[in-house]
């Protein structure tokens, strides 16, 4: 409690900013560190971590709520990190499996290459194959993976976004289609060819027709058969990731009759989005409620369904 109280002190003095510059620049275990200090109502426990491949950054680990699995297993999201294909890594977002599991979900925070080894389509690759390893795990903790919500913020919502749109990669891993019961984007980039930043470029450059690479050219009619749900969440102050890219691919999936809901949230950032998911920056949990509504939407009844949704949907 005494850190709690030193750390709610130092955000009442202007902390908030120099967290956020932190955040922003690439230190989201600063954010987790914080985060681990505020109490929550419901635990939860590492129930597994390995690697699923030989490289040091593919590797996975599972949080599961403390106590008992309800009827079929704790629902699943698998989170996927940001930071531009070039950092990060998965344990400095634990603070997003203690808050979903909080509230009843198990999460799974899966790692990936990062640029030069993780170019497109390696980081993909990878994603495929950590969530097929989440899943070979999932029985023996209880979790239900058979209806498994994908959430990724930056780099790991395209990650996301490209696994439910471009069924190569599902197929490749052994990770069937339908398991993927929803994605969960939160400021992630979809439409953003011509590339004109050095971490697309250094990720995607070296592709021939780079239109290949963006999650809008598979927001087809054709291609859309089959994907799941999509939830598109964005802040209209994005300065790394513009909102056009979430307003963009949500027009293209409505055109082709997908499934598809886009919410915005005024005056957020990019880094702020991702730290509403902690407990901390919840602002009211105005980005972890549309979440909770989505995974109890996709995956059952969990007692979220009559969360309410803030901010601007269509």
């Amino acid at each position: 409690m005494g850190w709690t109280l030193i750390v709610i002190a130092l955000l009442a003095l202007g902390g908030f900013a120099l967290w956020r510059w932190a955040v922003a620049a690439g230190s989201a275990g600063t954010l987790d560190w914080i985060d681990a200090r505020f109490p929550r109502d419901r635990d939860v426990e590492l129930a597994a971590r390995g690697n699923y491949g030989p490289a040091e950054a593919q590797r996975a680990e599972i949080w599961v709520p403390e106590g008992e699995a309800p009827a079929g297993g704790f629902p699943l999201a698998v989170f996927i990190h940001g930071g531009g294909w070039n950092s990060g890594a998965p344990e400095d977002y634990r603070f997003v499996a203690r808050s979903l599991g909080e509230r009843g979900i198990a999460t799974a925070l899966v790692g990936y290459r990062l640029v030069p080894e993780g170019r497109y389509p390696a980081m993909l690759e990878d994603s495929a194959a950590g969530l097929a390893w989440v899943r070979s795990r999932a029985d023996e903790m209880n979790v239900d993976a058979g209806r498994t919500i994908l959430i990724g913020h930056s780099a790991g919502a395209y990650n996301v976004l490209m696994l439910a749109l471009d069924p190569q990669f599902l197929r490749a891993a052994g990770v069937p289609r339908d398991s993927v019961a929803g994605i969960v984007s939160l400021a992630g980039p979809a439409d953003f060819y011509p590339f004109d930043t050095e971490s697309s470029k250094n990720a995607f450059g070296h592709v021939a027709d780079g239109r290949i690479t963006q999650p809008i050219a598979y927001g087809t009619r054709e291609t859309l058969a089959g994907a799941p749900p999509l939830l598109l969440m964005h802040g209209t102050a994005d300065e790394t990731v513009r909102p056009y890219n979430a307003r963009n691919l949500a027009a293209a999936i409505e055109a082709a009759g997908g499934a598809v809901e886009l919410i915005e949230f005024d005056v957020m950032s990019h880094a702020g989005i991702v730290m509403g998911l902690s407990k901390p920056f919840a602002q009211g949990d105005k980005v972890l409620d549309p979440i909770l509504a989505f995974v109890a939407n996709r995956t059952g009844p969990q007692g979220q369904a009559s969360v309410p949704v803030q901010g601007k949907t269509r």
